[in-house]
């Protein structure tokens, strides 16, 4: 199993609570950004510089995840494309992607998209806060348990 982090938009308490899970039970976390980031040094944390451009970054997880992996992403269509491969899909405030809700939240997105696009003023996400990150980690936790053995 290997960790995969969607990492240009990932929010930094996530990926430290990732770095913290890598080094606890001893599997890769590979980071993938458009932009170098910051990274500890460990034998279990990497990180891949993709060139810019739109979905660089999604493409190259979904060319190397493999089954057993958990991708790390708020990304609808990249957590739908690594549910296909039969990959794991999570989002940084823990709710599990599966094959029974990939369509409704990707149909969600497209509407919520176009109602922008036809000038529809819409609020941003909530904001992130303490009981997100504790659902993350639980969900984290939850899912290395199952995978790891």
């Amino acid at each position: 199993m290997r960790l995969w982090v969607d990492a240009d938009a990932c929010p930094n308490v996530i990926k430290t609570i990732l770095f913290r899970a890598a080094e606890r039970v001893q599997i890769p976390c590979i980071l993938v950004a458009n932009q170098a980031i910051a990274i500890p040094a460990s034998k279990w944390i990497e990180r891949r510089v993709v060139g810019s451009g739109f979905d660089v970054a999604d493409n190259y997880i979904v060319e190397h995840i493999e089954p057993s992996d958990l991708v790390v992403t708020a990304d609808i269509p990249l957590a739908s494309e690594v549910i296909d491969k039969g990959a794991l899909a999570v989002n940084p405030r823990g709710e599990l992607y599966t094959k029974e809700n990939i369509k409704q939240r990707l149909g969600m997105r497209d509407f919520m998209e176009q109602m922008r696009s036809s000038g529809v003023q819409m609020g941003g996400p909530a904001v992130f806060n303490q009981q997100d990150r504790m659902a993350f980690a639980n969900t984290l936790d939850k899912l290395l348990a199952q995978r790891v053995k």
